[in-house]
């Protein structure tokens, strides 16, 4: 039963399970979730318990997580926002559970241990951490463990951005990083989720996910007729027309996310990947 179910999105091995799978998966003992939260800036997803093992995807601070097993260093669970299942550090989360109201809005941002840009940062955000705000300043807005963070750096998490092309824009040359979604690195997939989820739209994880869930599907033996916010996708790569004819997208090649003609990008991905297999439009 267990391969009718695509693990990425679903918690279960042969030893163990999330509860609402029973009856669909086999498996030697089923339990409840218990919820838990990021409380690092960002935090590694992970394919097995090791360090070493592939990252899959990253949380960022305030995100939650079902937790399934804790055992040693490693917490096994299924985060919340967009279902993955893997492997964090349990040094990452916590069953202490805050009252996130803001979001970081830009690529980073620091806080500090006072409303002052002198006093030393100790932490870098990434976008679209989550964070509890108790006091509100034209300059420094106070967050509920005491630190600080620019308040124009900071959106509520009602206010959400309008374009998210110009959010994806904002980590042009940032490096390719697979399974990462920050100003640090992320890889294709990753560009696009981090760029819609500041945008107040859900998306899922992978090119395969986001090919079948985001927006409807144009015609593709024409690439003459695409607009900025189309997505362009490959069996395993997924990129983002910032205009008529330049693709905007987190790549191996570059190494980093690039603008290039789109008529350059077809003819070299095709070597890799193959040819387009389809275009999105919201």
């Amino acid at each position: 039963m267990m391969a009718d179910l695509d693990s990425r999105l679903n918690a279960f091995r042969p030893d163990l399970a999330d509860v609402k799978l029973q009856g669909r998966v086999d498996a030697k003992k089923f339990v409840e979730g218990v919820v838990m939260e990021v409380i690092t800036p960002v935090a590694a997803l992970h394919r097995d318990a090791s360090i070493t093992a592939m990252q899959t995807t990253q949380a960022l601070l305030g995100e939650r997580l079902m937790a399934f097993e804790v055992a040693d260093d490693w917490v096994w669970g299924q985060l919340t926002r967009d279902g993955y299942v893997g492997y964090i550090s349990r040094a990452a989360v916590s069953t202490d559970l805050s009252n996130p109201t803001h979001r970081a809005s830009v690529p980073s941002t620091f806080l500090y241990p006072l409303p002052d840009i002198k006093s030393q940062p100790s932490l870098c955000l990434p976008m679209n951490a989550r964070f509890e705000v108790v006091e509100g300043g034209e300059k420094f807005s106070k967050l509920k463990n005491g630190r600080f963070v620019y308040t124009k750096h900071i959106r509520s998490l009602n206010e959400a951005e309008s374009d998210f092309v110009g959010v994806a824009e904002k980590f042009l040359d940032v490096p390719y990083y697979w399974g990462g979604k920050t100003s640090q690195g992320l890889d294709c997939s990753g560009l696009v989720q981090t760029a819609l989820e500041a945008c107040g739209v859900f998306s899922p994880r992978d090119t395969d996910m986001q090919e079948t869930q985001l927006g409807q599907s144009l015609l593709i033996n024409d690439l003459d007729g695409l607009r900025r916010g189309d997505l362009v996708f490959w069996k395993g790569h997924v990129g983002i027309m910032a205009d008529q004819k330049t693709l905007l997208h987190a790549n191996g090649h570059h190494m980093m996310t690039v603008k290039e003609p789109l008529s350059e990008a077809v003819a070299r991905i095709a070597g890799t990947y193959g040819q387009v297999t389809s275009i999105r439009r919201f």
